[in-house]
């Protein structure tokens, strides 16, 4: 019994670090297709300012379709979730102290590194608040306007972008999408309470 016990967990430990030797070897190969010609263009898209008109469209279409008064509850909540993904992201980068791409010695000699970060890596919070907001705006909008999958376009340029300069491997890229759907689902759920108590005060 004992002794299959610490065979389940040889064989794990093996298992995870054939995952993250993948993980690095999929990062390698992602971040060698970049080039100059293509840096300023990847670091603009990995900055969060670059984004500053698309959450204005998101508050535009939020604004012409709920109203002001709902409208402003959904922006508050909205705010609520960044800042929930943001520091719950932080929490787990100092839970699992992942050193970035640039940061790891058994690869920053090889690679391509726009962005020297000193955090750490696992997860990314760029996808993981992305996707949370991208998916909330979706679900909020989409019987109003029919294209809101287009959203999605800028998690998935956002997320590339973090890989592209040198600071996320592609496992901290996907875990932090699928976390910042848990949270934009979550939201969205509480945004449909939010409303029916708006409606319950006229």
């Amino acid at each position: 019994m004992i002794l299959q016990v610490l065979l389940n967990v040889i064989y794990s430990l093996t298992f995870l670090e054939k995952i993250i030797q993948y993980d690095k070897d999929l990062f390698v190969y992602l971040n060698s297709l970049g080039n100059e010609n293509w840096d300023a263009f990847w670091m603009t898209i990995t900055n969060q300012f670059s984004w500053i008109p698309l959450y204005l469209l998101f508050f535009f279409l939020i604004y012409k379709s709920f109203g002001w008064k709902k409208g402003l509850s959904l922006l508050l909540l909205t705010a609520l979730l960044v800042t929930f993904s943001d520091q719950f992201s932080v929490f787990i980068k100092n839970y699992f102290e992942r050193l970035r791409p640039n940061r790891d010695p058994s690869i920053n000699e090889i690679i391509r590194i726009l962005k020297n970060n000193k955090s750490f890596s696992f997860l990314s919070g760029h996808a993981t608040t992305s996707i949370a907001v991208s998916l909330f705006m979706h679900l909020s909008l989409k019987k109003y306007y029919k294209y809101t999958l287009l959203f999605f376009i800028w998690p998935l340029l956002f997320a590339y972008s973090r890989i592209y300069i040198g600071v996320h491997f592609p496992i901290d890229v996907i875990a932090g999408s699928l976390l910042g759907m848990l949270i934009g689902y979550i939201f969205y759920r509480l945004s449909l309470e939010l409303l029916l108590k708006v409606d319950s005060k006229k």
